[in-house]
């Protein structure tokens, strides 16, 4: 297992500034390929805390992504209490259910979800809520303009959150990436006291693996078209 390191989110200007030629020096591009292709969606957690520092080293990197205008639209709450962790679970996994029974889905299937989903959350260790907020981004009088503006904004926070997953593993964390948030945001939005401006968008469980996950990729051939 990963054992935790300490690490300080203040980052020198000196770090920022160096070039692709400085971290590839020698032409040696394995930590690139190990840190890209290492990364998995880990569910299940140790109990061991994640220091707030490294938390924060996290975050730095989620927020040098880049994003639409350079607005930056990305909110991010971190939850490591208990009692908080708890409240969110019980509350998505009620409306999870109420859904699941709407579509006419068979109980035992509903409880089985909604425990298995109860684990992930309240067994991490920390979590991140991942939210946008158009605050600082263009407002246009039509419609087809202004969804394109929601997009850019909701593309701009899933590419912070690709940062974070993949500095996550860099540290020798594990995380895994839950989208349920995007179908209850106003329940999430009240559990965790955020602003009505704050659009959440996911959830980021994060702790030490207490599994090993293998999962491959289709060929290139299946997902790309040349022209």
């Amino acid at each position: 297992m990963h054992k935790q390191r300490t690490v300080s989110a203040d980052l020198s200007d000196d770090h920022r500034a160096r070039r692709r030629s400085d971290w590839a020096a020698g032409g040696d591009d394995g930590w690139f390929w190990q840190l890209v292709r290492g990364r998995r969606s880990v569910r299940r957690y140790l109990p061991d805390p994640v220091e707030r520092g490294l938390l924060e080293t996290l975050l730095t990197a989620a927020v040098w992504a880049p994003s639409a205008h350079n607005r930056q639209p990305w909110r991010f709450c971190v939850v490591t209490t208990d009692p908080v962790k708890q409240a969110l679970s019980d509350r998505m996994g009620a409306r999870w259910h109420a859904d699941l029974s709407a579509d006419g889905v068979d109980a035992a299937v509903i409880e089985r979800r909604v425990r298995i989903s109860h684990a992930r959350i309240t067994g991490a260790p920390a979590l991140v809520a991942a939210s946008l907020s158009l605050e600082g981004m263009d407002d246009y009088p039509d419609r087809r303009r202004q969804e394109a503006e929601w997009l850019m904004a909701v593309q701009s926070t899933a590419l912070a959150c690709q940062n974070l997953l993949l500095a996550a593993h860099q540290y020798g964390l594990a995380a895994c990436w839950m989208c349920a948030p995007l179908f209850v945001p106003d329940l999430v939005r009240d559990v965790l006291d955020l602003p009505e401006s704050w659009h959440p968008q996911a959830l980021i469980t994060l702790g030490y693996a207490a599994e090993e996950k293998e999962r491959e990729r289709l060929p290139l051939a299946e997902r790309v078209t040349w022209r």
